[in-house]
């Protein structure tokens, strides 16, 4: 066993199961982050975009898995291309601009040029100054080793090894995306991703995605303030119905449940609302048939692990980008027949919502910054973190209805606790073969 993985099994002994503790220091080591990078995001399937962002050949769009800067490309031949923006000469950047079109990259430095497969069809002075001796086919873009898309959602691994996509989300991880993506007729995402830096580790932005606990202390302000009537008197109290569904390697889509009372008490929807409020996609066969009785009533939230939050109608990553800061990125995807003024709707909620001038976001954003700097210190650093909230009291239902759920009358903290469970597991775990072998399947009676 290398030293890199005895370190990151010692550090999956930091979360306690049983007893709901999870240690500080997963949240601040700069070794545990640098044991992440590799045990996790170099090995996870990613979320890179969707597929309305790169429709035509040399669309490209940049995205990051880890901290590896990476190029999203549809190629000639029609294909998805993840590239590693990163020249093999000398690491310089071959894509500069986030998104746009082109028909092949060029580094700036001294001029390598890779094709849309990453291939290296140029170089400058082969002939003069490499004497025809360099071996351009061994030497193109480091690739993803697989790729895939969900109803259009694009994710890429780097791991050869690893399970396909569809395998890996598992039933959770499908019904999550199948959430925004059974909303209406065919998704297109609307342009401009809005994008800002917390300085807070990624695992709090992560575990805030099914966080029910906090809404009407942390977002008071903005409830006072009016900016969402739509929510206004569910941020008072605690919803009464929970669902939470439990998948495989840390999947978690977990949240309110639309009883037809809460439902009947929604406004009805108006050309604004349907933006963003209207639920009547619930009623459409497909969204039946992809969700289940029991899961085309979830108000929840998915966390596709590792870090792709999936919400009403966008989607978030929490971009690691080191152990104290965090980048984050939203999506806005709407059905295509919306029309410009819904569409101009949404796009105002989504800044004012969740944008870096927004209202909920940046609340959180405060609490988690401020939770990471309360974990380095001498005698803080002593005591753990309590995730036990209503531990022992989650009864598994399984049954033809729906992945395994727990149901509840109150928030919980079963869907954080199995974020971290699955965290542990994939830090100790050698190969794809032993995290296969070894990760916690959905348990039988309560958690």
């Amino acid at each position: 066993m290398t030293l890199e993985l005895s370190m990151a099994r010692d550090a999956s002994r930091l979360v306690d199961v049983d007893r709901g503790l999870v240690d500080r220091r997963i949240f601040y080591d700069p070794n545990i982050y640098q044991m992440e990078l590799e045990q996790i995001f170099a090995r996870a399937w990613l979320f890179m975009c969707h597929e309305s962002q790169i429709p035509n050949p040399g669309d490209f769009f940049l995205n990051f898995m880890g901290e590896d800067r990476v190029i999203i490309v549809r190629n000639n031949e029609g294909g998805i291309s993840v590239l590693v923006n990163s020249c093999r000469h000398r690491g310089n950047a071959v894509c500069r601009a986030d998104e746009g079109h082109a028909t092949s990259f060029m580094c700036t430095y001294h001029g390598w040029t890779y094709d849309l497969n990453g291939a290296l069809v140029g170089v400058p002075g082969f002939k003069e100054v490499y004497h025809e001796e360099l071996d351009r086919e061994n030497w193109g873009l480091i690739r993803a080793a697989q790729v895939d898309e969900y109803k259009g959602f694009i994710f890429a691994c780097m791991d050869p090894e690893a399970p396909g996509l569809y395998e890996y989300l598992g039933d959770a991880g499908r019904m999550g995306l199948s959430t925004l993506a059974e909303r209406g007729a065919e998704m297109k995402l609307v342009p401009g991703v809005l994008k800002y830096v917390i300085p807070c580790n990624w695992k709090f932005a992560v575990d805030n995605v099914w966080d029910w606990y906090h809404a009407s202390i942390a977002h008071a302000s903005a409830s006072m303030s009016g900016f969402n009537n739509s929510q206004r008197r569910a941020l008072g109290q605690y919803p009464n119905e929970h669902l939470n569904f439990l998948g495989e390697y840390g999947h978690v889509l977990g949240g309110p449940r639309l009883t037809p009372e809460t439902r009947a008490s929604l406004k009805p929807a108006t050309e604004k609302l349907q933006a963003g409020a209207d639920e009547t996609w619930r009623d459409r066969p497909e969204a039946l048939a992809a969700l289940g009785p029991i899961g085309v009533q979830s108000r929840g939230h998915t966390n596709v692990f590792p870090n792709l939050w999936v919400a009403t109608d966008q989607l978030s990553l929490r971009v690691p980008k080191g152990p104290s800061s965090t980048e984050i990125w939203w999506f806005t995807i709407l059905p295509q027949d919306r029309g410009p003024e819904i569409i101009e709707s949404k796009r105002y909620r989504a800044a004012h919502t969740f944008g870096p001038a927004g209202m909920l976001e940046e609340e959180d954003g405060e609490n988690w910054g401020q939770s990471t700097r309360g974990m380095v210190g001498a005698m803080s650093n002593r005591y753990p973190l309590h995730f036990a909230m209503a531990l022992g009291h989650g009864e598994i239902i399984r049954d033809e209805l729906s992945p395994p759920r727990i149901e509840s009358r109150q928030p919980s903290e079963h869907a954080q606790l199995w974020h971290y469970r699955a965290w542990a597991e994939w830090m100790a775990a050698e190969t794809w073969d032993d995290l296969r072998a070894n990760h916690s399947r959905i348990p039988e009676g309560a958690m």
